[in-house]
Parts: C-alpha cells; sequence; structure tokens
C-alpha cells in the first residue's frame, strides 16, 4: 500500500498548519523548515500557489499522485462541480471516514485499522482504505476488534455531531455514511479551484 512515511512536522511547517493533526513542534516553529526558513519571502508564481494546494490536498489525505489523478479524472467526469465532488470522492474514501467517525484519532492511523481487518463494511472485514464508501453503508468496528485500546482512547469524549453527513451508534461502535458532504460542512483548508485549474493546464 503506497503511503507518505516521511517526516510529518516538515510537511505542516511547509504548509504552515497541523495537516496531520496536533503538533507541537509547529506551534514553536510555525515557519517553513530549513536553514532559510524563517527569512524567506519569495513571491511564488501562479502554477507553484496551485501546486502547493495539490500537495497540501495530498498530504491531508494521505493520497499519492497516481490515486489522486484517478480520483481528480472521475470528478472531472461527474456531474456538478469538479473541486468539490473531488472532494467527496476524497472524504468517502473508508480511511477518512473510519476518521471522522472517531474510531481512530488520525487519518494515518485509521488507515492502518482498516488494513489491519479491525473496521467491517456492512458487515463484511475490508482492508482496502481507498474503498470508496456509498451513502447508506454502515462502517464499524469488527467484534473482535472492540477492546482495543487506540479505539476507545479515540472515541473517549468525542464530538460526533460536528458532521451532519455521519449518524454515530454508540452501542455498536459503528456509524451510518447518510450522504456526501456538502463543501461547506468539510472543515479542511483546500482550495480545490485551484487544483482544478493545476490539471486542466
Amino acid at each position: 500500500m503506497a503511503r507518505y512515511i516521511g517526516p510529518k512536522t516538515k510537511i505542516a511547517r511547509k504548509f504552515g498548519e497541523p495537516i496531520f493533526g496536533p503538533d507541537k513542534v509547529l506551534a514553536k516553529k510555525n515557519y517553513p523548515p530549513g536553514q532559510h526558513g524563517l527569512n524567506r519571502r519569495k513571491k511564488m508564481s501562479e502554477y507553484a500557489v496551485q501546486l502547493r494546494e495539490k500537495q497540501k490536498a495530498k498530504y491531508t489525505y494521505g493520497v499519492l499522485e497516481r490515486q489522486f489523478r484517478i480520483l481528480f479524472e472521475k470528478a472531472q467526469r461527474s456531474k456538478g462541480i469538479t473541486g468539490a465532488i473531488l472532494l467527496q470522492l476524497l472524504e468517502s474514501r473508508l480511511d477518512n471516514v473510519v476518521y471522522r467517525m472517531g474510531i481512530a484519532p488520525t487519518r494515518a492511523a485509521a488507515r492502518q485499522l482498516v488494513s489491519h481487518r479491525h473496521i467491517v463494511l456492512d458487515g463484511k472485514v475490508v482492508n482496502i482504505p481507498s474503498c470508496q464508501v456509498k451513502p447508506g453503508q454502515v462502517v464499524g468496528v469488527r467484534e473482535k476488534s472492540k477492546s482495543l485500546e487506540v479505539i476507545a482512547a479515540s472515541l473517549n469524549g468525542y464530538n460526533h455531531s460536528k458532521f451532519p453527513w455521519i449518524e454515530w451508534n454508540e452501542s455498536s461502535l459503528s456509524g451510518k455514511f447518510l450522504h456526501l458532504p456538502e463543501r461547506e460542512d468539510i472543515p479542511e483548508n483546500i482550495k480545490e479551484q485551484l487544483i482544478v485549474e493545476l490539471y486542466s493546464k
């Protein structure tokens, strides 16, 4: 399974945002990494700005270039606003849905839970993090895995009401993916129109 496994704080500092979750180092050093990071004031070209936004989206959702391109082309073929549909496709990946449901503290942890067969989709074990969850499907924790400490710690005090497209069932440790999220409900700070412009060149 292809994924980014390099230094995460370095990437977060590059974008100036905690895209992998809370980051103590970023809080202290909120400037780009490297020898001249603090004094770098170079004006970016239009292409560089667009490329940066695409990279931010890829790192945020843990998707590499090939998968990202496939999702973009799928969004392009769909009816509606391409950028918004791209984010909906990223949001409906199984690893992201597990993360949004609070079953895992980060997307990387969610991806690991899926890969290690701790997650079920409509009652069947699925170990493909990139699997697309469809509206109406139920994502939950496998019966044998409900006692896992990492899952219990992640769910403790988690606010499920902040994502209106998910209906959580506490007793069964499962949630229904009600519908694709509206763009205004997706909290990620991504300017998807810049990504569309980049791929349209």
